[in-house]
């Protein structure tokens, strides 16, 4: 029983810093605007993408990429200010959050929120998390609509 502990527990920690390595390249994409192809081969270099979740990371980086647009447009129908404004570290904390919500069903709604409310508070601006809070468990009423009344 505690080797599949162990196991679950290493697949966390490999799940939570594709995370990190999700807002690390969500943040070069914005700034240098490399195709999501590019920022894949450079990040597949990295010492610490051997340790993440590679699926998860190959699997969410093009397709958070492909539909940023739709993805801004849900941060704006819940952010206190428009996208434009936001950083580009917090903007990719909620692509990141809403791509999970929106395209992974496997990560329950409360996951998806602790975990971009700690990489906020890790990662973001000053009491960014709460606005990272707001904007997805808002979100996830829209995107996520049945699972919302059972997640408190």
């Amino acid at each position: 029983m505690a080797r599949e502990s162990g196991t679950r527990d290493s697949g966390t920690r490999a799940r939570r810093l594709a995370r990190e390595l999700l807002v690390k390249a969500l943040y070069q994409w914005q700034l240098a605007g490399h195709p999501a192809e590019e920022i894949l081969a450079q990040f597949g270099s990295l010492p610490d993408y051997e340790r993440c979740d590679r699926d998860f990371f190959e699997e969410l980086l093009p397709r958070i990429v492909a539909a940023a647009a739709a993805l801004d447009v849900q941060i704006a129908r819940h952010a206190t200010r428009g996208v434009d404004q936001l950083d580009a570290v917090g903007r990719a904390i909620l692509l990141l959050g809403l791509a999970e919500l929106k395209f992974r069903d496997d990560v329950p709604t409360k996951v998806v929120i602790n975990e971009g409310v700690e990489l906020a508070k890790r990662y973001g601006g000053v009491d960014s998390f709460k606005f990272v809070n707001a904007v997805l468990d808002k979100s996830a009423r829209d995107l996520r609509p049945a699972a919302s009344g059972s997640q408190a």
